[in-house]
């Protein structure tokens, strides 16, 4: 519980602005593209500090650095709660990115290597419910907040939960024996190049995604820019630190068959949940006219199913092999967003928060057995690395995922829309009925005849945006429930780990 009040204090700041953020540009005099820097400066400091956990670990203590990250995250938030403009905004979110992002990986590598081998099945379902509930939560309160409140306290809230995991750090985390502090000029040297490789790498890979959809891609010169950037960056980072004997980031863990499959796993389920996530709401607010704290209601059923069933699952895998509670959860969870993929404009709120739990149920399933696949064969020492690639995936696969969803949606909606518009013709009889029928009815409400002809088009044209707006959304739930499948054939990839009944040692 101690540091899952971190990490879910840190997953949910990725989520809760995102609602706020018409206020947070309306209240510091902005505009809407402007106000997104809100988010992006935030995941950018983020992606850049994530897989550093192990580095900075070794430099400052494990337990040390962990407070550090914790009061840094907590009093940029408070700072963010207090900006006066946007550029301070910016550079607070900056500050909180670079405070939150070793979070996660050091929390799990401390989750890891506080419990036996088969008591990790439950502890990661307690520290599961935080991190997959959390983005789910997350535009559920900040609508709450920002509707009662002001837009500040989505930052401010912060603080008793950073002080309460502070004080809770200092009296139950200890750094393990093994665990050695290497001090600047005894043995230990910065790897200045491995780091500004990662950072320009990441940074840049986070502005394409979050800009991408909004510059057009590669149409334009800013995105294919940073682009290139991203590609020349990543892989020279790679083939840098493989070389390295003190690297930023320790790539040989990927040699560990299990830990490659159950990354590229969670890659893969942090595309679909991120993307999910923020495709129902929106599908909710544009298509349906949800306020964006009716359409959080419909989350949150499934944040509490997760809650439900995450403790039952961390029993189950000290029962069952960790591959076939994936594949079940995946099978599940796909089956949720394939019923989404049925949604029409009809929808009532019952059926959409049915296909939302299971989904969420689904989800359940997935978190703990891939990270308890993911770190069964890891040496404790390397434990610190391991969980920064780990959790790296995730936040990669959920920024590319909202990425995707975003530009599916524009694509698909303008394909259905030519498709769609290709029936407003003179020749077709259910277009000439439904335009002489809906003339009639403006020419009964008082409209002359040639305004009311106009308006009728208008009606008409109006309806098949929304139709054509639709069908994208269902292609997006479509592709998502296919794409969750990918984990099943990955599932046999695995070397088999036997459940964890008893105490095993990892040489």
């Amino acid at each position: 519980m101690t540091v899952m009040l971190a990490t879910f204090m840190e997953v949910l700041d990725t989520s809760v602005a995102n609602v706020a953020l018409p206020h947070i540009a309306g209240s510091l005099s902005a505009t809407p593209e402007e106000a997104t820097w809100v988010l992006t400066s935030y995941l950018v400091a983020n992606a850049i500090i994530l897989p550093m956990g192990a580095w900075f670990s070794m430099m400052f203590g494990r337990k040390r650095f962990y407070m550090i990250c914790v009061g840094v995250f907590t009093v940029s938030s408070v700072l963010c709660g207090m900006a006066s403009s946007l550029g301070m905004l910016i550079l607070f979110r900056v500050l909180q990115g670079l405070g939150g992002g070793a979070l996660q990986p050091v929390s799990q590598a401390i989750l890891v290597e506080s419990f036996p081998r088969e008591k990790q099945g439950m502890a990661m379902a307690v520290y599961g419910m935080g991190v997959v509930v959390a983005p789910v939560i997350g535009p559920t309160l900040g609508g709450w907040i920002t509707d009662n409140y002001n837009w500040g306290w989505i930052f401010f809230i912060n603080l008793p939960v950073g002080i309460l995991s502070l004080l809770l750090t200092a009296s139950l985390v200890h750094d393990p024996p093994y665990l050695v502090r290497k001090s600047l000029g005894k043995g230990f040297q910065v790897d200045y190049m491995g780091f500004g490789l990662l950072a320009l790498g990441l940074g840049s890979l986070e502005i394409v995604l979050d800009k991408g959809q909004r510059e057009d891609w590669l149409s334009s010169n800013f995105i294919v820019t940073f682009a290139i950037l991203t590609v020349v960056c990543l892989i020279g980072v790679v083939v840098w630190e493989l070389r390295q004997k003190q690297p930023v980031i320790d790539f040989h863990v990927l040699k560990e068959r299990n830990f490659a499959v159950a990354t590229l796993c969670m890659l893969v389920m942090g595309f679909v949940l991120y993307g999910s996530t923020a495709l129902l709401p929106l599908f909710l607010q544009t298509m349906l006219g949800y306020t964006a704290m009716l359409s959080g209601m419909v989350l949150s059923p499934g944040g509490i199913v997760i809650c439900m069933a995450m403790p039952a699952v961390g029993y189950l895998v000290r029962k069952y092999q960790a591959r076939w509670l994936v594949i079940f959860g995946v099978a599940v969870s796909a089956a949720g967003l394939m019923a989404m993929s049925r949604f029409t404009l009809q929808l009532d709120y019952a059926t959409a928060v049915q296909s939302r739990i299971v989904q969420s149920f689904g989800l359940a399933f997935l978190f703990v057995p891939i990270s308890t696949v993911a770190f069964t064969r890891i040496p404790r020492e390397r434990m610190n690395y391991a969980t920064g690639l780990f959790n790296l995936a995730r936040n990669i696969g959920g920024s590319s995922g909202i990425a995707a969803t975003t530009t599916m949606l524009a694509r698909r909606a303008q394909f259905h829309q030519s498709v769609l518009v290709s029936h407003l013709t003179p020749y077709d009889p259910a277009y000439r009925d439904a335009l002489g029928k809906a003339t009639m009815a403006l020419q009964a409400g008082g409209a002359s005849a040639s305004d009311a002809a106009a308006r009728a088009q208008g009606l008409i044209y109006g309806t098949l945006l929304k139709q054509s707006g639709m069908l994208a959304f269902a292609d997006a739930f479509w592709v998502m429930g296919c794409l969750f499948l990918v984990i099943i054939p990955l599932m046999f990839l695995i070397r088999k780990t036997p459940p964890a009944r008893g105490p095993m040692m990892v040489e």
